[in-house]
């Protein structure tokens, strides 16, 4: 398969050094960038072509990635629309734009899937929803699976407006994920510990218990129980986290951030 990046940023980075791993010759591959230094870490990095503008190069390949800023998309894919073909698939892993409005930015291009993908992808542990839209073909979506797959999960979604959701839950994920190791470094400090063995025992706990969620068959519910004696400190700490609304609030937040996507895609969509 050959692919075409617009933008040349770390995402896209994530992506081409997956592709490369999963076979992907780099001669397949090509990114456009406005910024020389991007162009310049890709084109050492990965040994891939790249360039300052989309052009008519664009219509040898079969996917064309969009992996720019929500606010220069309208500007990036009305420059692309005049070198795209109707029978290539667009990828967009731009936060919050909807397909239908990139759709009409793109000159009612129809191939589009629109992918939420989070920054374990840098490491090659992200996990990526995709909504296709109805333009799209059995081949466009093994393609997009492919494309998103060389840097971990994907998951796929009939109703694009779920989109949001995933933004909320993975996308936005992995700030969640941070901010609990970071409140468990500052129970470690005030138990106590210095930075690094408090660093240390936080990251290798949710390391561990997260591997050990996926490779179980069991719900969390079966696995957070199996370390709860009664009576004992794990019960002791969910008490206090219960007292305080601790999973009540992680709920609330998650509900706040898929409000926000949906407002996002408002208002971008509004350009």
């Amino acid at each position: 398969m050959k692919i075409a990046f617009i933008g040349g940023g770390n995402m896209a980075a994530a992506i081409i050094g997956g592709l490369i791993k999963h076979g992907v010759a780099p001669a397949d591959l090509y990114a456009i960038d406005p910024n020389s230094d991007a162009r310049a870490r890709n084109e050492q990095q990965f040994g891939i072509r790249t360039g300052a503008a989309a052009d008519s190069a664009l219509a040898s390949f079969d996917a064309v990635v969009l992996a720019v800023k929500p606010q220069v998309l309208k500007e990036v894919a009305q420059a692309l629309a005049p070198h795209l073909g109707a029978q290539q698939v667009v990828i967009s892993i731009v936060a919050g734009i909807r397909s239908a409005d990139l759709s009409r930015w793109l000159n009612g291009h129809q191939r589009i899937v629109r992918v939420m993908p989070n920054t374990p992808a840098l490491i090659g542990m992200g996990v990526a929803g995709l909504a296709a839209t109805g333009g799209v073909e059995a081949a466009d979506r093994e393609l997009a699976s492919q494309v998103l797959g060389a840097v971990g999960q994907t998951v796929w979604f009939d109703d694009e407006a779920k989109i949001d959701a995933v933004t909320a839950i993975s996308g936005s994920g992995p700030a969640y994920v941070f901010y609990f190791i970071e409140a468990l470094q500052e129970a470690a400090r005030q138990l106590g510990m210095d930075d690094a063995q408090g660093r240390a025992l936080a990251v290798a706990t949710f390391t561990g218990a997260a591997q050990l969620a996926a490779q179980s068959d069991e719900p969390p519910a079966v696995l957070r129980e199996r370390v709860t004696s009664k009576g004992g400190t794990t019960a002791a700490a969910l008490a206090a986290f219960d007292a305080n609304g601790v999973k009540d609030a992680i709920v609330r937040g998650v509900l706040a951030a898929d409000a926000r996507a949906k407002e996002m895609g408002d208002e971008l969509g509004k350009q």
